[in-house]
């Protein structure tokens, strides 16, 4: 099986929350992920911009750019989009990666103090229309490169649940939008992880592991919490640390012949968790459970 292991730096670094990990450089982030096992990483905010540079980081420690984020806003600013995202492609295409990651984030509350659960954005039905177009055209872009897209469903936006990733992948071009599959949003969501890498094993080109502590996940619902609340509060973790049996997922990740990156992605307060520690615990976990 071709695929490949890689973490993300949101454990040791957090780009929506720059308290968390302010301590952290780079240089210790990438080479705990490889000393952990890893070799591979997303891009975050404290990674040099420089393609050359980046490589002289990660080559000797045997690292390599699986891909990194993108927050597009077709619904609201398409043109604005295309220049960001043209940028953003020619950079992850300097870095070898194949996969384009990209979340809508018009109306997009998972940065705001709202209650997660309760102010879920809902696009109309206008609303989806510019974004399949959009999402089409992303495509299109990334083809110039012979890279794609992968749609990142996520908590706080207008496609997280089910029935939005199903609307989602009935309108786009299956030759365009591919599917990120993210076992911890989908949990936090209340959805079936299972099923959906069943129902859309052909589209899937991009994974993120993640578990989710229930108890967390449930205080967040009560208390009406915000995305981010959650978040420092450690409702994320690592790979067999929560509720998620990975067991079923990672079966059905093997049925479907997938091919490509699997990545860790916990984002938690390093100075609670310690990102070195989870690492290799989620390395750990996974092998274990995979074989890999």
């Amino acid at each position: 099986m071709n695929i490949k292991l890689g973490i993300c730096p949101i454990g040791w670094t957090n780009d929506d929350l720059p308290e968390l990990g302010a301590e952290n450089t780079f240089q210790q982030a990438i080479s705990e992920m490889a000393l952990a096992g890893f070799t591979g990483t997303e891009i975050g905010n404290k990674y040099p911009k420089n393609p050359v540079e980046l490589r002289s980081y990660l080559e000797p420690r045997g690292m390599s750019i699986a891909s990194a984020w993108f927050s597009s806003f077709v619904i609201s600013d398409f043109e604005q989009t295309k220049k960001d995202f043209i940028k953003h492609r020619d950079f992850l295409f300097e870095m070898g990666a194949k996969v384009i990651v990209v979340s809508e984030q018009t109306h997009s509350i998972q940065g705001l103090p709202k209650a997660i659960y309760d102010q879920k954005p809902v696009f109309t039905d206008e609303e989806w229309v510019l974004l399949v177009q959009g999402l089409n055209a992303l495509g299109d872009l990334a083809h110039e490169k012979n890279m794609e897209i992968v749609y990142h469903h996520h908590m706080g936006t207008g496609v997280q649940t089910t029935s939005e990733i199903d609307r989602l992948m009935a309108e786009t071009d299956p030759s365009k939008v591919y599917l990120l599959f993210d076992s911890g949003h989908l949990t936090f969501s209340g959805e079936d992880p299972i099923a959906i890498v069943k129902k859309y094993a052909s589209r899937i080109k991009h994974i993120h592991l993640k578990d989710i502590r229930e108890e967390l996940m449930a205080d967040v619902r009560n208390n009406h919490k915000s995305f981010l609340e959650g978040v420092k509060e450690g409702v994320f973790t690592v790979p067999g640390d929560g509720m998620v049996d990975f067991v079923p997922i990672w079966e059905a990740i093997r049925a479907s012949n997938y091919e490509g990156w699997i990545l860790v992605e916990a984002e938690q307060d390093p100075a609670k968790a310690n990102p070195f520690v989870y690492a290799k615990k989620a390395r750990t976990y996974i092998r274990e459970v995979t074989g890999i």
